[in-house]
């Protein structure tokens, strides 16, 4: 962080939310290094059924558009996803709370994944229906995104470098680098497969989230959808039972009268009443 003219290193808390993606994906970057080392033919199976494979989303594996994100290629692959994860990703959890935090990144890396499963059927960037991606780097982008998004002007620590810059400038370079990089990819590199495709996606998705998508979450906006849809059937079918009811009376030469709500209206007291209508003999 920057504070005034002097430059201070002050990393955020674990928080609970992030605390869990660390050690999930730290745990399963180190169950698939120990099988592929004991066993490396059933550790690429294992690997290969996890990782984001677009080919065989669509033939039903649709867990993969999940799962690939806790599968990393190497080991500076998942140490700087965990740290970007870690630094912007615990101030997002803070001010969303746990439940909006995990909605978002749920949403970004299956937004990031759904991206590459449609370009990988155009060809473009030499992304195949084959080729498999893994890595957490579409949600973390989508974190940064967010970030940017909602504290833009906060000073970040080019760590190692003495140098700070605005967190809207820094991810408007990411942005630049991912989307430079993107278009220059042809696929796998010095044996790598970065998947620019799942970093835009991410990115895309962090935006769409910020910007357009409830407050409160998807959730909370999926239910109050949900409820707002469920009250008015239920006074719909109030009208429908008090028009019936009123038919019925009709028939049988009985008014009744029903407001618009379907609300049962009784009708006018006479106000011939001893002691102004009161029920008792007193009147206060």
């Amino acid at each position: 962080m920057y504070r005034g003219r002097t430059f201070s290193l002050s990393l955020p808390p674990f928080t609970k939310a992030v605390k869990w993606l660390v050690l999930v994906n730290a745990g399963m970057f180190l169950l698939t290094t120990i099988l592929k080392v004991a066993t490396p033919a059933f550790g690429d199976f294992f690997s290969l059924t996890l990782a984001l494979v677009p080919k065989a989303v669509m033939h039903g594996l649709i867990f993969q558009l999940v799962t690939y994100s806790f599968l990393h290629a190497t080991i500076l692959h998942i140490l700087f996803n965990m740290l970007w994860l870690w630094w912007f990703g615990a101030t997002l959890e803070m001010d969303w709370g746990q439940k909006k935090f995990l909605e978002f990144y749920l949403f970004c890396v299956v937004g990031a994944a759904l991206t590459t499963v449609a370009v990988s059927y155009t060809g473009l960037g030499g992304v195949t229906p084959e080729a498999p991606t893994v890595g957490a780097s579409g949600g973390v982008l989508g974190i940064l995104m967010a970030f940017g998004l909602l504290y833009g002007n906060q000073e970040i620590w080019l760590f190692p470098i003495p140098f700070s810059i605005r967190a809207k400038y820094f991810v408007a370079g990411i942005v630049f680098i991912t989307l430079i990089e993107a278009i220059n990819a042809t696929g796998a590199r010095h044996g790598e497969n970065v998947a620019y495709v799942a970093h835009l996606g991410g990115l895309l998705c962090g935006f769409l989230y910020v910007k357009f998508l409830p407050r409160k979450g998807l959730a909370f906006g999926a239910s109050e959808r949900f409820f707002s849809f469920r009250n008015s059937y239920y006074r719909w079918k109030r009208r429908r039972a008090a028009r019936k009811f009123e038919v019925y009376m009709r028939d049988h030469d009985r008014t009744v009268t029903f407001d618009e709500h379907g609300n049962y209206i009784p009708p006018d007291e006479p106000d011939n009443k001893k002691n102004g209508g009161s029920k008792s003999g007193w009147v206060n």
